[in-house]
């Protein structure tokens, strides 16, 4: 997953951009969609067109494999 950022195998992050506010939070929608049908959620820092996601297990204080199948799924929405 190249577009995900690792910092310090503590969490990943990545930033996806946007045209317009409306499609930034269709992006949050969808994420919060995948995000409950995981058990797994995200921060989430939304901004006019562009939207941050940063992933963590928040049990273990770093990252675990629950981290990278939630990053593959958002990876995947397509706005």
């Amino acid at each position: 997953m190249p577009e995900w950022v690792a910092h310090s195998n503590h969490h990943i992050t990545r930033t996806f951009q946007f045209k317009k506010y409306n499609e930034t939070i269709q992006f949050v929608n969808q994420v919060a969609q995948i995000a409950e049908e995981e058990n797994h959620h995200p921060d989430l820092f939304v901004f006019y067109s562009k939207c941050e996601v940063k992933i963590y297990t928040h049990a273990v204080d770093g990252l675990s494999i629950n981290d990278f199948i939630l990053a593959s799924k958002i990876s995947t929405i397509d706005i």
